[in-house]
C-alpha cells in the first residue's frame, strides 16, 4: 500500500497477501472513486505512519472513523485542527482534565499523542460520508484484528485501552500476561452520563503504568 509507512508494510505484508484484504482494498479504491468517503484516502493509514511499530506504548481502539466533512484524519477519536470537537472527544478532554489536571486543550488534533507512541486505531479504518458504520464488515475488522494480535505477540508491557463493549471484543486478541489492559465504558454522552465514563483515571494509570517499566510517560 503506498499510503502505509515501510516499517508497517513490513510487518503486515503476509496479511495484504491474504485474499480478504486484497479483495478490501479494491472495494475500498471503488468506494473512494463513486462516493465521498473520510477519512482523505491518504489518511487512511495515518495512524500506523504517525506511530511506527518499534514506537507503541499505547493502543487506543475506536469503531470506524468520523463521517462529517473535515472531520476525520485517520487517527481514532482525533479531528482536524480547527473542527468542532464531537461529544466523545469532550469527555476524554474532560477526563484528562480530571485526571492530570491538564488544562482543555485548544486541539482536537491528536496527532501529538501518535507521535509519543499511542496507536490510535479504529477497528474499520474508513467510512461513507454521512453513513455510519456503512466499511463495516467487509474487511477491516479482519486486518486490525490481524493488527492487534501482531502487537500483542511481537511487543510486551503495552497498554490497551478499552472502551465500550466494541472495543473490549478486540481484547481477545490481547496476551493479557504480556500487556496491561484497561477497560471502561466509551466516552459517548450516552455511557458517560450513566456513569460508565468519568473517573476511570485511564490516564494516570498509563502512565503509573509506562513509569514502572521505565518508559517514557505520554504528555495527554
Amino acid at each position: 500500500m503506498q499510503y502505509i509507512s515501510n516499517s508497517w508494510q513490513e510487518k503486515l505484508k503476509s496479511e495484504f497477501e491474504k485474499s480478504y484484504c486484497k479483495e478490501l482494498m479494491l472495494q475500498v479504491e471503488k468506494e473512494y472513486q463513486s462516493t465521498v468517503c473520510y477519512p482523505p484516502k491518504e489518511l487512511i493509514f495515518n495512524a500506523f505512519n504517525l506511530c511506527s511499530f518499534k514506537d507503541i506504548r499505547v493502543v487506543i481502539i475506536g469503531q470506524d472513523p468520523y463521517h462529517g466533512f473535515g472531520q476525520a484524519n485517520g487517527l481514532c477519536f482525533s479531528v482536524n485542527d480547527g473542527i468542532t470537537f464531537p461529544p466523545s472527544l469532550i469527555n476524554i478532554f474532560k477526563e484528562i482534565e480530571h485526571d492530570l489536571t491538564i488544562p482543555f486543550p485548544k486541539s482536537g488534533n491528536l496527532d501529538r499523542w501518535a507521535r509519543q507512541g499511542v496507536l490510535l486505531l479504529n477497528a474499520t479504518l474508513t467510512v461513507r460520508e454521512s453513513e455510519a458504520g456503512s466499511h463495516q464488515k467487509k474487511g477491516w475488522e479482519e486486518f486490525t484484528d490481524a493488527v492487534i494480535k501482531k502487537i500483542s505477540d511481537e511487543k510486551e508491557d503495552v497498554v490497551f485501552l478499552l472502551w465500550g463493549g466494541f472495543a473490549k471484543k478486540k481484547g481477545s486478541k490481547i496476551d493479557r500476561n504480556k500487556h496491561l489492559i484497561l477497560e471502561t465504558g466509551h466516552p459517548s454522552p450516552l455511557s458517560a452520563n450513566r456513569g460508565f465514563w468519568f473517573g476511570n483515571k485511564h490516564f494516570s494509570a498509563t502512565n503509573s503504568f509506562l513509569k514502572s517499566k521505565n518508559f517514557k510517560e505520554i504528555e495527554w
